[in-house]
């Protein structure tokens, strides 16, 4: 048995389900060990073909990908960005955006649950201390899965967080309830942004079957189905010192949190645009008919489909290409950060999620117009791909990406520094 095929035997969960979901166990098996990019991107081609097969089932009958997130996250994939000092690939932030991308492609939720996974990592490798390393690092090498508990539903902001962490006896209680909360239904550790008596920003990192935690399969949203993206309760969840990282230092300073956190979303949405393409090209030449007008056999041949599909493909290979240089300006950052640096790669991954965003919901919308009316049919399940695009671009809205871009190159005003840049 492979490590792509290990841990399969999950029974079916359906969304905002009553249903009760125990935490998941760890794998018997450790992970696979990743040691380069191309081997990242390799298994990620692998994956994305067994995933794409019954994507548009699981979304059409409300089932999460229990049994594909545990094949996941036993490739190794989850742990790519783990340095190699502690035995991990340090695949570059490049290699990141083209794995997440091309899983997106084939099912967009298991493309977007490991976003605040990876990004959760990414704090703990910069903010966390070498003992918090050394203790946590080799658990994600070998699978543990993070799952958030980030953002709130009923603050005024997405920044201002309700949830607290105060000291008691020598510990410390996390109390507050959380939405948005994407894997926390299917994570073995859950990573809680809480707020100390100093007002300072803590992740804290807790099991997810840790007494007081609650998570609740109640994400209802018309896409991203799949994701479980509902509620987590922290009812006096008591934690010790070493389970709470620093990560409001991240963001106090120029580092790459920001758009580390930022290329991960731009590449769901780069996903979803590429999974909708071939899609549409399929339908098209399988089964679309051609207009009576254009005097063709097929609609294959019809000259303006073919040439909105000419615009559709140039707009998405634009949107990647901008995609991965991201990602290399965000490498950059890692290696010498500055106001420079960072702002350099913010500014990047701001202009690649402006044109992801773009192509990801055209292509939903021009799958229907140049495919036609019989791609609206239930069965093939084709609006997923527009929901899906509808509901992750709303993450953060592009509209203040046109306005810290232009800033940054017309009066020279580094953007600010958050998860949401």
């Amino acid at each position: 048995m492979t490590t792509l095929e290990k841990g399969l035997n999950h029974p079916d969960v359906k969304v905002n389900s009553t249903q009760e979901f125990a935490p998941l166990p760890r794998s018997l098996h450790p992970a696979h060990v990743i040691h380069n990019d191309e081997e990242a991107l390799a298994i990620a081609e692998q994956l994305a073909l067994q995933f794409a097969v019954d994507a548009a089932r699981r979304d059409r009958e409300g089932l999460l990908p229990v049994n594909e997130l545990e094949r996941f996250s036993q490739s190794g994939l989850w742990a790519m960005t783990v340095p190699k000092a502690y035995g991990g690939a340090e695949v570059s932030y490049k290699t990141v955006a083209k794995v997440i991308a091309t899983i997106s492609a084939a099912d967009s939720a298991l493309g977007q649950i490991p976003q605040n996974h990876l990004a959760g990592v990414a704090h703990l490798i910069a903010d966390g201390s070498e003992a918090q390393r050394q203790r946590f690092l080799p658990d994600v090498l070998a699978g543990t899965r993070w799952g958030n508990a980030f953002s709130e539903k009923n603050s005024k902001t997405v920044a201002d967080f309700q949830t607290t962490l105060r000291p008691l006896n020598g510990r410390y209680v996390v109390q507050g309830e959380k939405f948005y909360a994407t894997g926390a239904l299917l994570a073995h550790l859950v990573h809680a942004v809480a707020v100390d008596e100093e007002g300072k920003a803590q992740l804290v990192l807790i099991e997810r079957d840790a007494p007081g935690l609650t998570v609740i399969n109640n994400w209802s949203s018309f896409g991203q189905r799949t994701t479980a993206s509902g509620t987590v309760i922290l009812d006096n969840v008591v934690v010790e010192k070493e389970q709470i990282v620093p990560a409001w230092k991240s963001f106090e300073q120029p580092t790459a949190a920001g758009p580390i956190s930022q290329i991960i979303q731009a590449a769901v949405d780069a996903g979803i645009a590429r999974g909708t393409l071939n899609d549409t090209l399929t339908f098209i030449k399988e089964k679309s008919r051609p207009w009576i007008d254009s005097g063709k056999e097929t609609a294959a041949e019809d000259p303006f489909i073919i040439s909105a599909i000419g615009d559709l493909s140039i707009r998405l290979h634009a949107a990647e290409a901008l995609l991965w240089q991201a990602g290399e300006l965000i490498d950059q950052a890692i290696a010498t950060p500055s106001e420079e640096t960072v702002a350099a790669a913010t500014v990047a991954t701001a202009e690649a999620k402006v044109l992801t965003t773009e192509i990801a919901i055209n292509s939903g919308n021009k799958l229907f117009e140049l495919a036609g009316t019989r791609s609206t049919l239930s069965e093939y399940n084709l609006d997923r791909h527009w929901r899906n695009a509808r509901t992750h671009t709303l993450h953060d809205p592009v509209r203040w990406k046109y306005f810290h871009v232009g800033n940054y190159y017309l009066n020279h005003v580094n953007p600010p520094r958050h998860a949401w840049n």
